[in-house]
């Protein structure tokens, strides 16, 4: 028996030896294959000498600029998508009792324990069947928008949810109480306080969206290029990883970038909200 009933037992590895699994799996499956992608990105592809040219490679080339852009807009419109149909419905969901909200929340939950590839299966036989599918060049970006929404929409629900949930009612019922109107009190109170599930959501929704192929790749009958299914091009077909390397360096950078902002904007919203 311990002599001081009041003092925790020992454990039997030090919180440092539990970090060491963690630690090795951060090495061999983060660290490393970033250094490695970052000798490659650096190197020329014949002779392996120190280079710029990937890099200069990918901003002098219009196909690649433009699948940039391209990447860039359907995530945006995506991530738009997915605030303006998620919001309502974290909305009503945080208003609700809460032996009624679980359940509707698990079944928001329950299609991302089914695979990802299945479920765009699934949704592209529907489109199918109401001929949505092949038809043009401008109809596979909206089948492409329309999976990716479907596919992503749990992702921000969830954080919209968990915020609302927890928001102080009573700065709510005090602005009405002051003479606020409904919708006053949601554009002065409710939206600002809800910022950071919106922010939340907008990175888990925007990031993957950017390198998701494989709902292009379903919905866009393969004609809709983004950046992550270039990135697979050259690796997988072209046999160039020194180039594909240094476009995923690109896209590693413009994911940090956006995190930051991101980041920056919401810090100064809850200051914002909390003055």
């Amino acid at each position: 028996m311990p002599e001081d009933g009041g003092k925790k037992r020992r454990l039997l590895f030090s919180r440092k030896q539990l970090c060491i699994p963690y630690g090795v799996f951060l090495v061999l499956f983060v660290i490393f294959p970033l250094l490695l992608i970052c000798y490659y990105a650096f190197t020329d592809k014949g002779t392996g000498a120190f280079t710029f040219g990937n890099f200069i490679r990918f901003f002098s080339d219009t196909t690649a600029i433009t699948t940039l852009l391209i990447s860039l807009l359907i995530a945006l419109v995506t991530t738009v998508l997915c605030i303006l149909i998620a919001y309502p419905v974290a909305y009503i969901l945080s208003r609700m009792r809460a032996s009624k909200s679980y359940i509707l929340v698990m079944l928001f939950v329950m299609p991302m324990w089914i695979n990802f590839v299945l479920r765009a299966m699934a949704l592209r036989e529907l489109l199918d069947l109401v001929g949505l599918l092949g038809r043009s060049d401008f109809l596979n970006y909206v089948n492409s928008v329309i999976g990716m929404v479907y596919d992503f929409l749990p992702f921000m629900v969830l954080p919209l949810y968990s915020t609302l949930i927890k928001m102080d009612r009573s700065l709510e019922e005090a602005a009405a109480d002051l003479g606020a109107s409904r919708a006053r009190v949601f554009l002065k109170v409710t939206l600002p306080l809800s910022v950071p599930g919106i922010v939340s959501g907008a990175m888990m929704v925007f990031l993957p969206v950017m390198s998701c192929y494989v709902v292009t790749d379903t919905f866009g009958a393969r004609m809709v290029m983004i950046i992550g299914k270039l990135i697979e091009n050259q690796f997988a077909e072209g046999g160039n990883w020194n180039f594909g390397s240094a476009i995923a360096l690109i896209m590693l950078l413009i994911m940090f970038i956006t995190m930051l902002l991101t980041g920056g904007f919401k810090e100064e919203k809850i200051r914002g909200s909390a003055l």
